[in-house]
């Protein structure tokens, strides 16, 4: 979002989220807005569309957008999990604003009242950059073009030419995010109305955040807000001034606390060993209990039992001679694995929610004619009028959004084939015109389960297209392809649930929708300067370093799979790899089909294959996660509920600061002074 995976996603689309913790999220809405009744006067007193956007709102949604690029860069780099800052990020822009309107009342300066729809616009916009530092590719299938990951994917392997890479470069890059990531914001903008007020979707992530807006902006949240900025400030610090005490001890490979062999030296080689990563022990505090233990789960399976013994078998099943990188030896083994848990658990899912799509529209469609949805509207509750007058009385011209989104298709047509010669021109006008389709699938999807399946329409237009376009320019094709309909596909869901948080907050739709625009064009700069920040700084791509850059060689090597079939397999492989796609279609069914006491334990097929690759030590910082979050609510609940996410964000927000400052030093040559290793006794 796993790809560069966001975890809203990873959570929520490993969680299965079944039809009660749908209701639930409903009854929460229902509960939470109804609080503060809307009054015709609270829809009078709202500021016009373009007042919502202001100044120190976009200043805010900068700032907060740099920081959490570079902390989601860090996490593409190295586990390819990203958790969801939706929450914080809203946080964080009451934080800045309150403050801002405080310091300038001690200066007797009067200031224009913070409202919850700027506080709406801040988190959209701050969200819209961040998520293209998510989403850009940085971690999957544009690093997977560079010549590095060739290398690894073994350039003796046929459809792997030379020809087939493309090295990062901060002009390309952010050209490419230009002419990909505008389309998506007008897909379905002439629908709206339809997916939020019409068929009612949910989008439980939109609604959740639009709860946390509301409750910030009353009396009684104003307190609990105030809780959650000290414990997000307090937990902040101390994060940053850990990281910063840790750097002193890394000043060579395999030093510092990063590499604390907790739990002895022969369980560090198998990458078993807490890390006192910050960041990732704040993940498993947001992240449920079934995610961080199917984590762990997947790093026993294969670091604890499978590598072991596949590694016992060199010289038999692959050859003793090659590089560890190589396709062919053990870490093919670990990259395939891992591609077929992935494939199976997506392609369930995928169709699990065309199915759920298809039905409940055909349902929908059956109950009531579309034209009857404004006489129905005379019986809804008061407040939801209002809010679906405000939603509807500032809407965006549809020749605008038409326009819009046929210029920068004919913008992408040119370009992206002049920057990719491997993708033909028609291949992209024939994306945009499928383009309103699928987004539409996935929107109506999400609104439903909370699932983003857009990762899993654009591997369906990576083998497509690898395979059309033949062995000379399939992997490069591929990759580009994907990313273009994945992007497509995602900032579209991405919009609507940003509509429906606008909705429940009283907010413009058209201010939403500049906003995103907004975002999106800072973000499509910050993420590759800030991916440059890494990839000089650091070893990006090295399998043995920190910044793995993990689905990077996936992508790659699902190309190559397009393109070649199962020929590029080691020995005995395609047989495990069948095993785990089955076992991943398994996993799901059973966690659907049994009762909820019995499904929420069977294991998350997405998260078990991310430790295939990376190791375990990730996994461990997040079980000790769960395992605060667990003696927190046993020791009190209540505040538990109320401060986990703030603390958990300064964890994330602490730790992933500290990577600016390190990643200068790094580029100054500026080491730290002492490494800290280990060594055995002998």
């Amino acid at each position: 979002m796993i790809d560069s995976f966001r975890f809203n996603d990873l959570v929520n689309r490993m969680g299965t989220m079944r039809n009660e913790e749908l209701k639930e999220i409903e009854n929460l809405d229902r509960e939470d807005i109804e609080e503060a009744p809307v009054g015709p006067d609270d829809v009078s007193r709202i500021a016009p569309w373009a007042r919502q956007i202001t100044i120190r709102g976009i200043i805010a949604s900068f700032i907060i957008g740099i920081i959490y690029s570079v902390i989601v860069m860090k996490l593409n780099l190295t586990t390819g999990l990203v958790p969801n800052l939706n929450v914080s990020a809203a946080l964080l822009g009451f934080v800045f604003i309150r403050t801002w309107t405080k310091l300038l009342g001690k200066a007797k300066i009067v200031s224009t009242p913070f409202t919850r729809q700027e506080n709406t616009i801040i988190q959209t916009c701050a969200v819209a950059c961040y998520s293209i530092a998510v989403g850009g590719g940085f971690g999957s299938y544009l690093l997977g073009l560079n010549r590095r990951t060739y290398e690894q994917a073994g350039i003796d392997t046929e459809g792997n030419t030379p020809d087939s890479t493309k090295e990062p470069g901060v002009g390309w890059m952010i050209a490419f995010l230009f002419v990909t990531s505008f389309v998506g914001l007008l897909a379905l903008v002439p629908i709206r109305k339809i997916m939020i007020i019409d068929y009612k979707l949910t989008y439980p992530s939109g609604t959740a955040t639009a709860v946390l807006i509301n409750g910030f902006h009353t009396a009684k949240g104003d307190v609990m807000a105030r809780k959650q900025v000290h414990g997000f400030m307090k937990f902040f610090s101390l994060s940053f001034l850990w990281a910063f005490f840790q750097w002193f001890y890394t000043a060579g490979d395999n030093c510092g606390f990063v590499q604390f062999p907790t739990f002895g030296l022969k369980a560090w080689k198998n990458s078993f060993y807490f890390d006192f990563s910050m960041t990732y022990v704040g993940a498993g505090m947001i992240c449920s209990h079934l995610v961080n233990l199917s984590l762990l789960l997947g790093a026993v399976i294969s670091w604890g039992i499978m590598w072991p013994l596949i590694g016992r078998e060199k010289g038999e099943w692959f050859p003793a001679n090659i590089p560890e990188s190589s396709m062919k030896s053990l870490n093919g083994y670990k990259v395939f694995i891992s591609i077929a848990l992935i494939l199976g658990d997506g392609l369930y899912n995928f169709v699990k929610v065309l199915y759920f799509t298809s039905t409940n529209i055909h349902a929908t469609m059956k109950r009531k004619n579309l034209s009857t949805f404004p006489d129905n509207d005379k019986q809804l509750p008061i407040d939801d009028l209002r809010r679906n007058e405000v939603f509807t009385r500032e809407s965006i011209p549809l020749w605008l959004a038409c326009t819009g989104y046929i210029l920068f298709s004919i913008i992408s047509a040119v370009g992206i084939p002049l920057m990719f010669p491997q993708l033909k021109w028609y291949y992209v006008v024939f994306a945009y015109l499928l383009a309103p389709t699928l987004g539409f699938c996935n929107a109506y999807g999400a609104g439903l389960t909370d699932m983003n399946m857009a990762y899993n329409y654009g591997k369906v237009a990576l083998f497509v297209l690898a395979a059309l376009s033949g062995k000379n320019d399939g992997v490069v094709a591929g990759l580009v392809g994907c990313g273009l309909i994945k992007s497509i596909v995602s900032i579209s869901s991405d919009l609507m649930h940003d509509f429906k948080t606008g909705h429940l907050t009283l907010t413009s739709p058209r201010s939403m929708l500049i906003s995103q625009a907004i975002g999106t064009a800072i973000g499509c700069i910050v993420a590759p300067l800030t991916f440059f920040l890494f990839y000089k700084a650091f070893d990006v791509g090295n399998p043995d370093g920190n910044y793995k850059a993990p689905y990077a060689i996936i992508y790659r090597n699902m190309a190559i799979l397009g393109v070649e079939g199962f020929s590029a397999l080691p020995h005995h492989c395609l047989q495990l790899c069948y095993g785990f796609f089955a076992f991943a279609i398994a996993a799901n069914l059973v966690r659907d089909l049994t009762p909820k006491k019995v499904g929420r334990w069977i294991p998350l097929p997405m998260a078990m294959a991310v430790p295939f690759i990376v190791g375990g030590y990730f996994a461990i910082d997040m079980c000790v996660g769960s395992l605060v979050v667990f003696a927190w609510h046993t020791i009190n609940s209540s505040e538990a509920g109320l401060m986990v996410p703030a603390v958990a964000s300064g964890l994330i927000c602490g730790d992933g600061l500290w990577i600016l400052p390190s990643s200068i030093l790094a580029l100054f040559k500026v080491r730290p002074p002492i490494c800290m290793s280990f060594l055995t006794a002998k």
